[in-house]
Order: C-alpha cells, then sequence, then structure tokens
C-alpha cells in the first residue's frame, strides 16, 4: 500500500500541471482541414489527426486527449509540455527544440491554377501573383524559387482559401495534394483547374515534447506498430 500510495503521488507531481498519468495529450492545429481534422464547436470529430492520436493512445495504453490550438501558438505549447506530441509536420515547419520521430507518412504539396488563367508550367512563373497560402504556414521551397516575388494571400484555413479560388479572388492556391483531390470530391461540380504543379514533397512526422509524459521511444515504437499492422495506412484510406 506504501508503496502504491508513493507510485500514486509520483504520478500526480509528473502529470502537473498540464496533464495526467495514462493520458496522452495530442496538439492539433485548429486551422487544419479535412482530410487531416473536422472541428465542430470546438471539438474534433474526424480526420487523420483524430484517428492518428488515438491510435498512438491505444498502442502507448494511454487515453487520448486533444488540445486544439491556433497555428501561432503551437509551437509554445509544445515546448511548455502542455501537450505530448504534434504529428503530421517536418522539422522546418515549426520552430523549437523538439525530439522528431521517425516518419509516418508522406504529404506533397501542390500548386493548383484555375482553368481560366493561363496555365504556368513551373512555379517561377507566379513570380508577383498572389498565391492563396494559409497565416502562418512556411513555404520555404517556393520561397527559394520565387524570392521576394512570392506574394502570399494569407487566409485562416484551406476551406477559405479554397473557396476564394472558386470565386474567383484568387487564382492559385498552394494545397496539399490529399486536401485537394478530398474537396474536388466532396464538390457537385469540381473546379476546373489546371494540372496542379508539384512544389514539395516531405516526409512527415511527429515532434515530440521534451517536457511531456511520451519518450521519443514510446512514440516511434507505436508508430512502427501501427506501420507493420496496417493501422496506419487504413487511417489514410479512408480519406482517399
Amino acid at each position: 500500500m506504501r508503496l502504491f500510495r508513493l507510485f500514486a503521488f509520483a504520478c500526480l507531481l509528473m502529470a502537473a500541471p498540464y496533464g495526467r498519468c495514462g493520458e496522452l495529450v495530442v496538439l492539433v492545429d485548429r486551422a487544419a482541414d479535412m482530410p487531416m481534422a473536422r472541428i465542430e464547436n470546438g471539438l474534433l470529430i474526424d480526420g487523420v489527426h483524430k484517428l492518428l492520436g488515438e491510435a498512438l493512445a491505444r498502442s502507448t495504453g494511454r487515453e487520448v486527449r486533444f488540445l486544439l490550438l491556433p497555428r501561432k501558438r503551437i509551437a509554445k505549447a509544445l515546448q511548455k509540455g502542455e501537450a505530448d506530441i504534434l504529428c503530421g509536420y517536418a522539422p522546418q515547419w515549426i520552430e523549437g527544440d523538439y525530439l522528431w520521430s521517425e516518419p509516418v507518412f508522406t504529404a506533397e504539396e501542390v500548386l493548383v491554377t484555375a482553368a481560366s488563367e493561363p496555365r504556368p508550367l513551373a512555379i517561377a512563373d507566379l513570380r508577383g501573383q498572389p498565391i492563396g497560402t494559409i497565416l502562418g504556414y512556411q513555404h520555404p521551397e517556393i520561397e527559394t524559387v520565387l524570392g521576394t516575388g512570392f506574394a502570399r494571400e494569407n487566409s485562416p484555413n484551406m476551406e477559405i482559401n479554397f473557396e476564394k479560388l472558386a470565386r474567383g479572388r484568387v487564382h492559385h492556391i498552394l494545397i496539399a495534394r490529399a486536401v485537394l483531390d478530398y474537396r474536388q470530391r466532396l464538390r457537385a461540380v469540381p473546379l476546373k483547374l489546371h494540372p496542379p504543379l508539384p512544389a514539395a514533397s516531405f516526409k512527415t512526422r511527429c515532434a515530440v515534447s521534451r517536457q511531456g509524459h511520451l519518450s521519443l521511444a514510446e512514440a516511434n515504437h507505436a508508430i512502427a506498430t501501427l506501420t507493420r499492422d496496417g493501422t496506419l495506412a487504413q487511417i489514410l484510406a479512408q480519406f482517399r
């Protein structure tokens, strides 16, 4: 009994002030769109982030809790240990000192142009032209090509960006191919677009907080398990 009390007390100390023992706190960007996340009334109800977070929690023997924050608050929250893990990112996308997991899945970013506009043959053709982007998101590959000619037209999320494209408020947007394909399938009449221009390809990983309650070894073991047993492939296949 005394040993149990000591363990319980240690657990409480380790969990304060942000988490509890047996809990995996998964950080999610509020600007994320389907198929990555569907957020309604402040709750994550569907998407890759939800299913992946739940699977990681099961694999590590924890209960999942999702922490939804604006893009600008993500880095600070993860560094302070308010969350244990943030998945679907690459190291160049977020500032701060984290433990980075093995790759989880590959993400491809493309640039699409409305068919009513001249078809660009390369990213460099869009120097000086407004390109729909999401506020706070980094695009180092595009910046390298366009330099000061990268004219960002920022929106809070991709849903608004896509509607701007549909209504002709912008003629070009940067978008993840998975999000593009998902949104085109949802539309009664898909947008008429030129073939997408490849912009970047990334092996996304999970950033593990150094102040959290999940070790990098646990995260990597869970990812390897979900890859090996087909869970990760099943999650991604649901939204293709």
